[in-house]
């Protein structure tokens, strides 16, 4: 027996270390322990008396002192499981059938070995009665008995109770009735009808844990990847609380309402589709401040702070001049100017008016386009005044006296009106900016019978040009 107890403490060790912690998918069960044999029932003739003294265990049951049974179960579904049981004692007391004093006399029918092969079907009404630590069951099933010399085939039937003090740990009792086909109650001859008791431990098995993760693989949603049991098995690499198939950014910790993706900014935006991950921005900008609401992100505003068109870095455009056109628009940039007239200044009636003066005391060489030594400060003063205006037109129209020929006077007054041009050209005037045109004596603007008269014939106009 010394042995036999060995083998069972090295079975159960095998079993409590080889076996995962689980639940309701551990489809094999080992147990074992001690059981009694009791024949008092099978010799009692009435119902009271059969059950008078069911668990009077000193002076009825049969037992050993050392392990006794051994029951292997398979759950088969429906809260069904189908188990086999071998039990070995020895047979001390025989209960006798009644005798004259009323009594059930028990005897030593020689030291009897016995050994019970039983095959049978439990039913668990755990999930039935909503029950989770007690498991009630019934059993039915059959077996084969030795007592002694005698054997005998039986039909068993009975009623169980396990209690789980763990996830597959439990403590079970179970009583089964063993209905004999050879009962004449003579030991070594037959074997009686009796009532068997088990006590002992029992441990569920069996379970398949592919990723290892603690879920069986049946209620594993990912039963190849170790996951968490709130994920029914499936992974969260990264722990935000987002499962990975449904995280949109898996290996970095991130928000449930980014699906899984992290937004280091705050801005609403995600980090990988966030241009500048690490300080807030819009959307419109991929992410980007814009610190001067131009339209244009910090990053790539040459002027971040200050506002200012994409078409110039960010930058506002620069105004010179400071007359309100800026200088890639002002045609005047470094000259103070009107909108209206592009950013050069509007010339002055004023100014029209002294060029008309200057015009009139332009004098020439007698016959000539040459000017009188006396005229250059005119016509630098005409200079000055035409480059306060460096984008407007002047036209310069030359006039003769009724004196001479027609054709001489328009040869004259032509090269007298570019005479005056040539020489605002030499000192700094645009040439495009100024016509000469030759009228001869066509416009006069006096009487040519006297010499007042021609005297004021003989001129130079500068005119502004609209």
């Amino acid at each position: 027996m010394k042995h036999l107890n060995k083998l069972f403490a090295i079975v159960c060790l095998f079993i409590v270390l080889g076996i995962q912690a689980q639940d309701a998918n551990r489809p094999w069960a080992i147990s074992f322990g001690a059981s009694a044999v009791d024949t008092k029932v099978s010799s009692a003739t009435n119902m009271n008396d059969q059950f008078s003294e069911y668990f009077n265990a000193k002076s009825h049951w049969n037992t050993l002192p050392s392990v006794s049974y051994l029951k292997v179960s398979k759950y088969v579904g429906d809260n069904f499981t189908f188990g086999v049981t071998g039990s070995i004692s020895t047979i001390k007391r025989f209960v006798n059938t009644k005798d004259a004093s009323g009594k059930y006399p028990v005897t030593n029918p020689g030291d009897l070995a016995y050994y019970g092969a039983d095959v049978n079907i439990n039913y668990s009404f755990a999930q039935l009665l909503g029950l989770k630590k007690l498991d009630p069951n019934a059993i039915i099933g059959g077996g084969y008995t030795f007592m002694g010399t005698a054997s005998a085939g039986t039909i068993n039937g009975g009623l169980g109770l396990t209690y789980w003090v763990g996830e597959q740990v439990g403590f079970t009792y179970q009583t089964v009735y063993k209905y004999s086909f050879d009962e004449t109650r003579n030991p070594n001859v037959d074997v009686a009808s009796h009532s068997q008791h088990f006590i002992g431990l029992v441990f569920k098995f069996g379970g398949v844990d592919t990723d290892g993760d603690g879920i069986f693989d049946r209620e594993d949603a990912c039963p190849e990847v170790a996951g968490l049991k709130q994920f029914n098995g499936c992974p969260d690499t990264d722990a935000d609380g987002i499962i990975d198939s449904a995280d949109a950014c898996p290996d970095v910790f991130g928000l449930a309402t980014l699906n899984g993706c992290p937004d280091t900014d705050g801005d609403g935006i995600t980090d990988k589709e966030d241009a500048c991950p690490e300080a807030a921005g819009s959307k419109a900008l991929r992410g980007c401040p814009d610190a001067d609401a131009d339209g244009i992100a910090d990053k790539d505003d040459k002027c971040p702070k200050v506002k200012g068109p994409k078409e110039n870095a960010g930058c506002p455009w620069p105004d010179t001049d400071g007359d309100g056109v800026f200088d890639k628009d002002d045609k005047c940039p470094e000259v103070k100017g009107t909108v209206g007239n592009n950013g050069c200044p509007e010339v002055a009636d004023d100014a029209v008016k002294q060029l008309g003066e200057y015009a009139k005391t332009i004098l020439f060489n007698t016959g000539k386009s040459s000017f009188k030594k006396q005229t250059m400060p005119i016509l630098k003063s005409i200079t000055a005044i035409l480059k306060e205006y460096p984008t407007a037109k002047f036209s310069i129209e030359g006039h003769t006296d009724s004196t001479g020929t027609e054709g001489l006077n328009n040869n004259l007054s032509v090269e007298r009106a570019n005479a005056v041009k040539n020489f605002l050209v030499e000192n700094g005037i645009a040439a495009d900016r100024l016509t000469a045109t030759g009228f001869g004596k066509a416009k006069p603007i006096d009487s040519n019978d006297t010499e007042a008269g021609r005297s004021n014939n003989r001129r130079v106009e500068v005119k502004l040009q609209k």
